[in-house]
């Protein structure tokens, strides 16, 4: 949030403002002290806080979290489930229905990517249904277990270098990587 004058006006960063009969630069908030601040009775107004309006109201007044239904939200979030397998399916439903069509095989690999998208998604409905009340669904649909799905057959794992030498990257100590992109100096001749 702002800094704030007394009469309640806000007075956002890097812009110009007056305040009784006095003009101010923009930069006055930035470079003034606190002492400044307080000799013109410029508070600074703390943001409000904030929630994750999937699973709760707001606030009450002695600063709680008021969780929506978690029924309702159970039943959501199941459905949302099975929403997001079925769009992953969809892509390759046409291999299916080419299968029983004409027999032409569908590749083993996508049968059992395909499998594990319809696993995957009872697991992570069962474990919806497992929880008891919303801070445990909200915990579980924000956390990796819920957000991972199977990767399809053609797209690469992702790389991992548990070695930062393995990126190719040599540094000469100083903290800083330099080189050419062909691996040659880059010195300016400055020196």
């Amino acid at each position: 949030m702002p800094y704030q004058l007394p009469n309640g006006r806000n007075l956002p960063l890097d812009v110009a403002w007056e305040y009784d009969g006095v003009s101010y630069p923009a930069n006055w908030l930035r470079l003034s002290t606190q002492l400044d601040r307080d000799r013109l009775g410029i508070v600074w107004v703390a943001d409000a806080p904030v929630w994750d309006e999937r699973f709760y109201w707001g606030y009450d007044a002695d600063g709680n979290l008021i969780p929506k239904d978690h029924a309702e939200l159970v039943t959501l979030w199941s459905g949302n489930t099975r929403q997001v397998a079925g769009s992953l399916l969809t892509s390759t439903d046409w291999q299916v229905i080419r299968e029983a069509d004409n027999g032409t095989v569908m590749d083993a690999d996508w049968k059992a990517w395909r499998e594990s998208v319809r696993a995957a998604a009872g697991t992570k409905i069962a474990a919806i249904e497992a929880t008891t009340d919303t801070d445990g669904l909200a915990g579980y649909v924000v956390s990796s277990d819920y957000t991972s799905w199977p990767r399809d057959p053609d797209t690469p794992e992702p790389v991992v270098a548990d070695d930062p030498a393995a990126d190719g990257v040599e540094s000469d100590g100083d903290g800083f990587d330099a080189g050419g992109f062909d691996g040659t100096s880059m010195d300016a001749g400055i020196g």
